[in-house]
């Protein structure tokens, strides 16, 4: 598919969508507990849609009613003897050690860029754990039976800190006791926030947290309550980043359903656009965000690197340069996303360098229409899009159902606010 987007002003009001980042974190939960639980008002990515396919095959009943989705379960017995993560880095990096609760020989795989992601991580900790694994030469597929024995141990927490959150799922699900995990230069620390919440949400045993470096599991008794439990998914902060960069660049706009005190990492959107000096207040529940006189800011973007797109799309309007840090963690995401940022936002007139952990947009504040590639990447084809909207001419972005990973609703709100935008098959 392609998206043709057309220089537009916006305004409107807008409900964010919903968080993958919290979607998948409690349909863990949901697996691992021994109950009922009603996810409200989930998501509905494609992220989010593998997340519910491989809980339903390691044991979860899973309906849907109204606006809720229903999971029953008692814990981790898979049904099937594979399953696939699809294209989430979340999904596999948090439900392999899941599934390793298991003692039943489970494959794991997912799809398109996913496979040529790193997972050396598991090759390295499983079998400090009991757990065997084979792997493809430290990429998809893995091959894993456990089941998991919860000891102390030292992980490296540099790539991602969804490793972490997966081990932390599972040693609270399997009753870790007198164990502590300890983390070496741990990144994106909000997110472990958001993973320790859901725990606590959920009823399971939390850890003893001391400076993002050890997590102690006590031998404190602890039973998980049966019943139901009610999880309500909070706003994305990650897809409304694009909202807000919108509304700073193309028009005042509205955005509903977001947490003020969200422990996201990616509520730090907020900073930029106040930094870059765009007109933004928060009333009643509601964020509003419009345009002004935008100037180069820096931004420290190392616990928060899905932000890099919105982020060049807003400082290629900003008079001057802007500075992010935190460029070294782009590599391994759907893209390279340092290099595809270049290639997309050059083709518009935005020269981008990049000096080891830092990137400096220059900015230019007269983007050009073009054609552009989204290089199978969410992310960049959203931060395309927004980038059209005050661009001299119609920008086309190939590949554009990529939004369907965790914003499907994209266009469509977009044209609510008043974009132009024409969607063809090819």
């Amino acid at each position: 598919m392609i998206a043709i987007v057309h220089p537009s002003s916006i305004a409107g009001a807008l409900r964010a969508p919903r968080s993958k980042s919290d979607m998948q974190r409690a349909c863990a939960a949901a697996l691992l507990h021994d109950g009922v639980t009603h996810i409200i008002d989930p998501g509905k990515s494609n992220d989010d849609m593998a997340a519910l396919d491989v809980i339903s095959k390691l044991g979860a009943e899973v309906t849907e009613q109204d606006n809720a989705i229903i999971i029953k379960s008692n814990g981790v017995h898979p049904f099937f003897d594979e399953i696939n993560c699809g294209e989430s880095g979340l999904g596999i990096r948090m439900f392999t050690p899941i599934a390793a609760l298991s003692a039943k020989e489970l494959k794991i795989t997912g799809t398109g860029s996913l496979l040529s992601r790193p997972m050396h991580f598991f090759d390295a900790i499983f079998p400090r754990l009991g757990i065997f694994i084979q792997s493809n030469e430290g990429k998809l597929p893995l091959l894993i039976k456990g089941p998991m024995l919860p000891s102390s141990i030292e992980v490296d927490g540099s790539l991602s800190s969804q490793f972490l959150t997966g081990l932390l799922m599972a040693y609270a699900a399997a009753g870790a006791s007198d164990v502590t995990i300890t983390v070496k230069d741990l990144k994106s620390k909000p997110y472990i926030d958001l993973t320790l919440g859901v725990l606590k949400s959920f009823g399971m045993k939390v850890p003893v947290v001391e400076d993002y470096k050890t997590f102690t599991f006590s031998a404190d008794e602890h039973v998980q309550p049966s019943g139901e439990i009610n999880y309500s998914v909070e706003g994305d902060w990650s897809g409304a980043a694009f909202l807000f960069v919108a509304g700073a660049i193309a028009g005042d706009i509205s955005i509903q359903g977001m947490k003020s005190d969200s422990v996201q990492a990616d509520m730090k959107i907020l900073e930029a656009i106040k930094d870059a000096g765009a007109k933004l207040s928060f009333d009643d529940g509601v964020y509003h965000v419009g345009p002004a006189d935008l100037h180069g800011f820096h931004f420290d973007a190392t616990e928060c690197p899905d932000l890099f797109p919105p982020l060049v799309a807003l400082a290629a309007y900003c008079t001057g340069d802007t500075v992010i840090k935190g460029a070294l963690r782009l590599t391994h995401k759907e893209s390279n996303r340092a290099l595809t940022l270049q290639d997309v936002f050059g083709k518009m007139g935005v020269q981008i360098d990049l000096d080891g952990d830092l990137m400096i947009v220059h900015g230019s504040r007269h983007l050009n229409g073009a054609r552009v590639h989204s290089h199978h990447d969410h992310r960049i084809a959203m931060a395309a899009a927004v980038a059209a909207l005050g661009a001299n001419g119609e920008v086309i972005i190939e590949e554009a159902e990529a939004i369907n990973k965790s914003y499907p609703d994209f266009y469509e709100h977009l044209k609510a606010l008043g974009t132009s935008i024409a969607l063809k098959t090819v």
